[in-house]
């Protein structure tokens, strides 16, 4: 009985040592996906512009969320530069902009998903602001 309750304990240890990885936490990845949507938008549309105070403490806090959650920076760097991680955000970010209306080459859309997002005050409008 006494073995059995060891055991357990090694493996409750062992798994809340366990990390998963930083793409799976959604408040890191949706974080990065909407300052990298947003960034997109400001880029295209000549009406709207960035709000880069707001979107540099929003970093801050993701890396400060990790940080908590007990990654390294190496980790959190390593995750950052990713090819692989940089090509999948990408692709799920053409995705949303596709999916509400932007055509690319065509600015007015991003400007339309731009003033739509702030209108709503969602994480991505409240990154941007119409000029």
């Amino acid at each position: 009985m006494r073995m059995m309750l060891i055991a357990g304990m090694v493996v409750a240890a062992g798994a809340a040592q366990a990390k998963q990885d930083l793409k799976d936490v959604p408040s890191v990845w949706n974080g990065l996906l909407n300052i990298g949507i947003a960034n997109e938008i400001r880029e295209t549309c000549p009406s709207i512009s960035a709000r880069m105070v707001r979107a540099a403490l929003r970093l801050n806090s993701i890396q400060n969320e990790a940080e908590g959650m007990g990654y390294s920076q190496a980790e959190i760097d390593a995750f950052r530069k990713s090819e692989a991680n940089k090509a999948a955000m990408r692709a799920e970010g053409e995705a949303y902009m596709k999916k509400n209306g932007v055509a690319k080459g065509d600015a007015e859309t991003y400007c339309a998903l731009g003033r739509a997002e702030i209108a709503k005050s969602s994480q991505i409008g409240r990154l941007l602001r119409a000029n």
